[in-house]
């Protein structure tokens, strides 16, 4: 059972759990998702908080819904959360980097050895290359 946060509504994590899902793999593109009642019924949630969630990735294009089928994972999912989450990093992540490295006094030749040591452990941990 999922432990919700009291910061946002379920519907709005329960959307974040599959878009998080989607990028770890859980859910393929061209995927069915479970239905909305099997869902409710197992998290113990409302159908309709349920089918909100479902709302969102619809309108983020994530999901799409087949008449009489369900909800499926859109092709191109993946690589679209990809570039988003690219986007954000190098928006937001990478000038707050830049301020911690002036503000300690970081060479950035040695702050890139350390990245490229923690991606290389991180590679041989997951197996990518």
């Amino acid at each position: 059972m999922t432990d919700w946060q009291d910061n946002q509504p379920i519907f709005r994590q329960l959307s974040e759990q599959i878009t998080e899902q989607i990028l770890q793999g859980v859910w393929q593109e061209e995927q069915p998702l479970p239905s909305v009642r099997t869902v409710a019924a197992e998290l113990k949630i409302n159908h309709l908080t349920v089918m909100k969630g479902y709302q969102l990735l619809v309108d983020d294009g994530l999901v799409e819904k087949r008449r009489g089928q369900g909800m499926f994972v859109t092709k191109g999912a993946l690589k679209m959360l990809q570039e988003k989450q690219k986007t954000d990093f190098m928006q937001r992540q990478i000038p707050l980097i830049a301020q911690t490295l002036s503000r300690i006094e970081l060479p950035i030749d040695e702050f890139i050895d350390q990245l490229k040591h923690f991606q290389k452990l991180q590679q041989d941990t997951t197996g990518e290359k």
